[in-house]
C-alpha cells in the first residue's frame, strides 16, 4: 500500500460509503476528464477486480461517471451521476473484466467524441489516493495530486533536456518525472509532477519546442 500522509489512511472528504471504491473512483474519473479537456459524448468503463464484483454497490458506477463530469470526491450530484449524463447526452456503457489485474481496483476508461479518443487505466490504492498506469497504451505514473504536465512529443535526442530547461527558467521544482515511449525513434511521453503552479506561459514555451507535439496541464 502506498501513502503519502496520514490523511490519505483516515481519508478523503467524499460522497460515498467506501474511500477506494467511492472518492479513488471519482477521482480516477476526474483526472480523465481533465486530460480529454471536455466532456466526452462517450464514457466506456471496463472494470477489474474488486471494482468489477462490487461497483454496484459501493458506489464505483457513479463515482467514476460523476468524475467524468468533472465533480469533487464531495459533490452532492455524485449519487444522481448517472442520471445526469444520460441528461447531459453522454453515452455511458459499464463492463467486467474476469482477468486478474496487477491492482484489485482497476478500471479501463475509454472516452471519445467526434473529434478525440481518449484511453486509460487507473487504479485506487486506498484512501482516495490513486495512480494512473498507462494512457492511450502508454505505461506511466500520475497521481492526479499534484500540478503535472504531460509532453507528448518526438523520440529525440535533446527534447527532455530541452524541457526541463524551461522548467528550470520558470524557477519550477520536479517532484517526480518520467518518460515512455511506444518504439525508439516514434512518439514518446514526458509524465512531469511539480512543485509550484504552472503557468500558461510556461505551456506555451514547451509547446514552441521542436519535436514537441502536444503539452497536457493537469492542474491549474
Amino acid at each position: 500500500m502506498k501513502y503519502r500522509s496520514a490523511f490519505d489512511i483516515i481519508g478523503p472528504v467524499m460522497i460515498g460509503p467506501s474511500s477506494s471504491h467511492t472518492a479513488g473512483a471519482a477521482r480516477i474519473g476526474r483526472v480523465a476528464r481533465t486530460l480529454f479537456a471536455r466532456q466526452p459524448k462517450k464514457a466506456e468503463i471496463l472494470l477489474y477486480g474488486s471494482f468489477a464484483k462490487t461497483y454496484k454497490g459501493h458506489g464505483t458506477d457513479v463515482a467514476i461517471v460523476g468524475g467524468i463530469l468533472d465533480f469533487d470526491t464531495f459533490d452532492e450530484r455524485i449519487p444522481t451521476s448517472l442520471q445526469l449524463a444520460e441528461e447531459a447526452g453522454m453515452e455511458v456503457t459499464f463492463s467486467v473484466e474476469e482477468a486478474v489485474p496487477d491492482h484489485p481496483n482497476t478500471v479501463r476508461i475509454k472516452l471519445s467524441d467526434d473529434e478525440k479518443d481518449l484511453e486509460l487505466v487507473g487504479i485506487s490504492i486506498g484512501g482516495g489516493t490513486i495512480e494512473i498506469t498507462e494512457l492511450n497504451s502508454f505505461q506511466l505514473k500520475l497521481s492526479g495530486e499534484h500540478p503535472a504536465i504531460l509532453v507528448v512529443h518526438n523520440d529525440q535526442f535533446g527534447v527532455i533536456s530541452s524541457v526541463t530547461h524551461i522548467l528550470a527558467q520558470h524557477e519550477i521544482n520536479i517532484g517526480h518525472m518520467e518518460v515512455s515511449r511506444k518504439e525508439k525513434g516514434k512518439m514518446a511521453l514526458m509524465v512531469i509532477e511539480v512543485d509550484q503552479k504552472i503557468a500558461q506561459d510556461l505551456i506555451e514555451d514547451i509547446e514552441k519546442l521542436h519535436h514537441v507535439t502536444q503539452v497536457i496541464r493537469m492542474v491549474e
